[in-house]
């Protein structure tokens, strides 16, 4: 088998109960590993690892996942049945991912893209909609 460059890694699936549970939640709730990765000060071989293969990430590491995904630590470990999450509707999901983006841009830019929304939702939406 030869390598390709631009070939992606197989999906590996979760190994244990709480890579599945971990897997379940980040995509419930519409996270990439990237971006949950980010959102916890880690790096996301270390997150494919927390779903794949082992058994438990670190305690700092759990109290951020649980913060990130805004669950108790119980539910993330398997202790207590996590709640229902709340089903989002596609079109929230897709704005969701746009706000995310706006993240990546400039300081200056960000302010702009703020006060667009800001002046768009001071104004009252029309009968017509």
């Amino acid at each position: 088998m030869s390598y390709s460059p631009c070939a992606m890694p197989k999906k590996v699936p979760p190994t244990s109960e709480f890579g599945e549970r971990l897997y379940r939640l980040r995509t419930e709730r519409g996270f990439t590993q990237m971006q949950l990765a980010e959102a916890i000060g880690s790096s996301q071989r270390a997150l494919s690892r927390y779903e794949t293969v082992a058994e438990f990430p670190p305690a700092s590491t759990l109290i951020a996942l649980s913060r990130a995904l805004k669950v108790s630590t119980d539910e993330l470990l398997g202790v207590k049945a996590p709640k229902a999450a709340k089903k989002e509707d596609p079109e929230e999901r897709r704005l969701w991912k746009k706000f995310r983006q706006v993240l990546d841009l400039s300081e200056k830019d960000r302010r702009a893209i703020i006060r667009m929304i800001n002046s768009l939702s001071a104004v009252k939406p029309s009968r017509a909609a």
